[in-house]
């Protein structure tokens, strides 16, 4: 396969989808406080805007995995990993309602259930996947998605820890900042990744057409 440099972008598409990326964040960004400001009843609860653009965010993005496995075929190995990692992100995102309208725990047998036999391909074809990894690795798209990962399971753990708002806040302290702090920066992290998923599907398609095209 011809190297990622082998298709090109040019300045104005870039430049558009910058400025676009931009406006998002800032959309997400307004939407959390909206929801502050507007929403006393259930904001950031599992009804709150927030996590439901958390949800809406992680089933686009397992979308258009689908999309540039199945109709594209475009790294389907790296893919299909993807494509786990975030289905089993947007199952966890559920466990609330899993867990209160199905069984108990059953988010956890749901996550196991994609996460095991998606493992278990990418190990069978371990061979392809590092093939294929190796060109998208020097991608763009690999950059935010692992951006997008360290903020969502790294940082915004770390930033919603209950002991450290409670040493800034002292005797202010209410579970409620701590919730905030912790589902907003989470996402960020998953905007991240929507942003990663859609410059793959970008790419993926450009990777299709020179396919098309090649003698």
């Amino acid at each position: 396969m011809s190297t990622p440099f082998s298709w090109p972008i040019g300045f104005k598409p870039l430049f558009l989808r910058a400025v676009l990326y931009v406006l998002f964040i800032g959309a997400i960004a307004q939407g959390a406080y909206l929801e502050a400001l507007y929403l006393p009843d259930i904001r950031f609860s599992e009804l709150g805007f927030t996590e439901f653009t958390q949800t809406l965010v992680l089933a686009t993005c397992c979308a258009m995995l689908i999309y540039i496995r199945q109709a594209l075929k475009v790294w389907p190995t790296v893919t299909l990993l993807l494509l786990g990692f975030v289905a089993a992100s947007l199952v966890r995102e559920q466990d609330h309602f899993l867990d209160t309208y199905v069984a108990e725990h059953t988010w956890k047998a749901l996550v196991a259930l994609i996460v095991l036999p998606t493992l278990f391909l990418v190990i069978k074809h371990r061979q392809r996947f590092l093939d294929e990894f190796a060109d998208y690795s020097n991608t763009f798209a690999f950059g935010l998605f692992t951006a997008g990962v360290l903020t969502t399971y790294i940082f915004s753990r770390l930033y919603g820890r209950q002991e450290f708002w409670q040493a800034v806040l002292e005797d202010s302290y209410s579970g409620t900042f701590k919730s905030v702090a912790e589902e907003v920066v989470e996402l960020l992290g998953y905007s991240l990744i929507l942003i990663a998923t859609l410059e793959l599907l970008l790419l993926a398609r450009r990777v299709h057409r020179a396919r098309k095209q090649a003698p």
